[in-house]
């Protein structure tokens, strides 16, 4: 089999070449089709993300080096083990990336994508940048009917993440919805959301082509967060603040304009990576009676009700761009330099 590895933290990808694996007890050899580019690949391949302040989380113990990113899998089986039931050769699947040790209290109640000794691939066990990939049981494959595997390679992160945000959000949800960041999992996450909810949404981002496309996917309003005034243009779009409010880019100036737009009684759902910290006046957050939370990858339960709604027809795409799989590096880079709409994904 063929992957594009890093051999050093931030050293460039290189082609290996390694025996195919084969399948044994429940496991399922897929051969690649398509694997998405995700900002993630780019900290990993880094080996840390941005804590604010000066600090870094180092995130380089948990791999074994040369290292095979890409987590947003789509392919075909190729080969099963003796234990391997309800697939067949020649299935073509979406792979659910997010597996635990399936020995902890967090994989026993249903939550592996949150365990703490994971074995998730593309981010602790090889993944989907080379033409094959060990899956360990087939309950981490599911169908995608005929949507196109370029696309359907990206709801198993992106996707997910979203989905994952967007019903943590719904518990503050009233009749408008604040997305703020518009990349890969921003922009699913607004397609998401327009499938899912009967509510207004605004859209908050620093690139005017990721604002524009997300004005030409259906949201209502967009904020450019560049702008001096954006906070006041936000306040006045959401009548002095919003129940919900979902911060899929993750900085410290996004978050500060997220926590800044909820009302009264709402909710920040902070999903993006890009790093730095949150300040919080602890007053506000008492007198505001306001929540601010977390959102972590999704579910195996939840990617079941995502692909469900997907195939349901009600989910428009994002906006993605296929290269071949031997630009895997490029992709990173344009990815890491904000050169991105949607995503891209890498092709075998």
């Amino acid at each position: 089999m063929k992957s594009y590895q890093f051999g050093a933290y931030g050293a460039p990808l290189e082609l290996a070449e390694t025996p195919t694996p084969e399948p044994t007890g429940t496991e399922v050899l897929v051969r690649i089709h398509a694997c998405g580019v995700c900002h993630s690949d780019v900290h990993l391949w880094g080996g840390y993300f941005e804590m604010g302040g000066g600090r870094k989380l180092d995130v380089r113990a948990v791999r074994e080096l040369p290292f095979t990113l890409g987590h947003e899998i789509v392919g075909e089986v190729a080969a099963a083990g003796p234990d391997a039931d309800g697939v067949a050769i020649g299935d073509r699947r979406v792979v659910f990336p997010w597996i635990g040790c399936g020995a902890c209290d967090l994989c026993a109640s249903a939550r592996e994508h949150l365990c703490n000794r994971p074995q998730a691939l593309g981010t602790h066990l090889d993944g989907g940048f080379a033409d094959h990939v060990i899956v360990p049981h087939p309950c981490y494959l599911f169908d995608y009917g005929d949507v196109a595997p370029e696309l359907a390679c990206t709801y198993a992160c992106s996707g997910l993440t979203a989905y994952s945000a967007l019903r943590k959000a719904e518990r503050w949800l009233e009749d408008q919805l604040v997305i703020i960041g518009a990349g890969g999992v921003g922009f699913a996450g607004l397609q998401l959301a327009r499938a899912l909810f009967d509510a207004e949404l605004i859209v908050v981002e620093v690139d005017a082509a990721k604002l524009e496309a997300a004005r030409q996917a259906g949201a209502a309003h967009v904020v450019d967060a560049r702008e001096d005034d954006a906070g006041r243009q936000l306040k006045r779009l959401t009548n002095g603040g919003c129940a919900a409010v979902v911060d899929f880019a993750g900085s410290t100036a996004s978050a500060g304009l997220g926590f800044r737009t909820v009302a009264k009684s709402g909710g920040l759902v902070v999903v993006g990576l890009l790093g730095g910290s949150l300040s919080v006046p602890l007053p506000l957050l008492v007198l505001k009676d306001l929540a601010v939370q977390g959102s972590d990858l999704g579910s195996l339960q939840e990617m079941t009700e995502l692909m469900a709604l997907v195939l349901s027809g009600c989910v428009d795409p994002i906006p993605y761009a296929t290269r071949p799989m031997i630009e895997a590096e490029a992709s990173l880079r344009d990815l890491e330099a904000g050169r991105v709409v949607g995503r891209v994904v890498l092709t075998n």
